[in-house]
């Protein structure tokens, strides 16, 4: 056994936990290569000097203050496992000092872009009501039950935001022929261009699409910004399907656009998280509910892990992290995520 001393990593993942993360292997493995302490993300600031000036890592997102960050002498890399990026720590001075923030985020974009487009397909066929109807012993047969049916093959598709959650939905409806326009103002048009979508203004992408995906982050620039102006503008009968975050729409105007009968909605996400039990759109017809799920498998979980392993391999050997999404100084301030209070 070597006496040689193992790095020491700060661990402090709420709201995931490190079995979460982790197999079983993974976290021996993990426990191996490493000297673990574990505390919760307040409790950080709270650690011994000498355990504060020794960390290489932090796993989570724990509140930092410049006062702690001086003391955090050797720290390489942080890495966020709750994918949010929030503006709780000095990210000037963590850029700076060469230290690396991640996000692990990417583990989530197949896994949501695979339930958006269940949403998709049902808000087009009325799978759900169907179904309900069926059990119910009302089920309108043939082409009774397809009155408001369409394709999604080859329809007018728009996603809002083209992140890594974009392009995973992008890419699982390549197979649907769709033509789709793109609205992301932080991309460059040849990005677009060479994913093979068209850029769009937020304009085109609402008023000329059959399905409109919002995959956006939540920024101190686009709070609330998909309003009743912006579903005013939208087809009659298109479907507007909500994955990223609440935060980006005013939920009121969406409910009562639906309402209305001018559209139909799917969201996964919601202003407040569990949602009262008397919240208006538990009822809402042509509103389709997903309690915050889907992205939560875990498989995606188990992703980190290894994620997390490779990157930190990386950086023990002197090379920059390359599993992990690095945060940009440019952006990452602007970052408004609400992060999530469970698995």
């Amino acid at each position: 056994m070597s006496d040689k001393v193992l790095p020491l990593v700060i661990s402090a993942p709420e709201p995931r936990t490190l079995d979460l993360i982790f197999t079983p292997p993974q976290l021996a493995l993990f426990r191996r290569k490493y000297r673990i302490v574990e505390t919760t993300p307040e409790g950080v600031s709270e650690l011994p000097r000498d355990a504060l000036a020794e960390a290489r890592y932090i796993v989570g997102q724990p509140p930092i203050t410049p006062k702690t960050l001086e003391k955090l002498k050797g720290l390489r890399c942080i890495f966020n496992v709750e994918t949010n990026l929030i503006n709780n720590m000095p990210y000037e001075t963590l850029f700076a000092r060469g230290i690396h923030v991640v996000t692990t985020g990417l583990v989530f974009a197949e896994p949501v872009a695979e339930l958006g487009l269940a949403m998709a397909l049902n808000l087009a066929r009325d799978i759900v009501d169907a179904d309900l109807a069926f059990r119910q012993g009302k089920e309108l047969w043939g082409g009774d039950g397809n009155q408001t049916a369409r394709l999604l093959s080859g329809a007018d598709v728009g996603i809002i935001g083209f992140g890594d959650l974009g392009r995973a939905l992008n890419r699982l409806l390549t197979g649907f022929r769709t033509r789709t326009k793109v609205y992301d103002p932080w991309l460059p048009p040849s990005i677009l261009i060479d994913n093979g979508v068209e850029p769009a203004s937020l304009d085109e992408v609402l008023s000329q699409s059959d399905f409109v995906f919002v995959v956006a982050s939540v920024t101190s620039e686009n709070q609330g910004f998909l309003g009743a102006d912006a579903f005013a503008k939208m087809r009659r009968g298109a479907a507007f399907i909500l994955l990223s975050r609440a935060g980006v729409v005013d939920f009121a105007a969406l409910m009562a656009a639906v309402k209305s009968g001018r559209i139909v909605a799917a969201s996964d996400v919601f202003p407040e998280e569990p949602l009262a039990k008397d919240h208006a759109v538990r009822a809402l017809p042509g509103f389709l509910r997903s309690a915050h799920r889907a992205g939560a498998l875990d498989i995606a979980f188990k992703r980190m892990g290894d994620m997390v392993l490779e990157d930190m391999d990386l950086i023990d050997r002197g090379l920059p992290p390359l599993r992990s999404k690095r945060a940009e100084r440019e952006t990452v301030s602007r970052m408004r995520s609400k992060p999530v209070d469970r698995n």
